[in-house]
């Protein structure tokens, strides 16, 4: 099953492709590896700001976590015309915009985690780290960055 079979069967459309707000590219690639730069969380076309344990909940940065996955996936479809030539998502980086006493940025990385897993299988299980920030562009709940092997 294609790539976007699996998007279709998870109701996903992937969006545009947004141009970066600062000084970067969105992605840069070397040999068959992606680098794709962070991405933030954003709700109704803005950044979604707020701090997890504060104002947000993990079950709401979960969901975020998991926009940012659909929008990265979105970003890499813009710059390698077909998803089916992700070998596999090597790396995810998630940032969690914390509240001090904020322990699980773990279960928020989780929401992009799963999704990269359900729309890849196997070739979406990566090597992950997910820490805790004062803060985020933007105020931003999460960011996250991935890393891709491309055939």
């Amino acid at each position: 099953m294609s790539v976007y079979d699996r998007l279709k069967e998870l109701n996903i459309v992937l969006p545009a492709a947004t141009p970066p707000v600062a000084a970067f590219a969105p992605i840069v690639q070397t040999g068959n590896v992606c680098y794709v730069s962070g991405h933030i969380a954003k709700r109704d076309g803005k950044s979604w700001a707020g701090q997890l344990g504060v104002n947000i909940s993990t079950a709401e940065g979960k969901q975020a976590a998991r926009g940012i996955a659909i929008d990265l996936l979105g970003t890499l479809h813009h710059e390698l015309g077909n998803l089916d030539r992700v070998q596999c998502i090597v790396k995810l980086f998630c940032l969690v915009n914390s509240g001090p006493a904020f322990t699980e940025q773990h279960l928020v990385a989780n929401g992009a985690s799963e999704l990269l897993q359900e729309v890849f299988g196997e070739a979406g299980k990566h090597a992950r780290s997910a820490v805790g920030v004062a803060q985020l562009p933007l105020g931003a709940c999460v960011e996250i960055e991935i890393v891709a092997q491309i055939r």
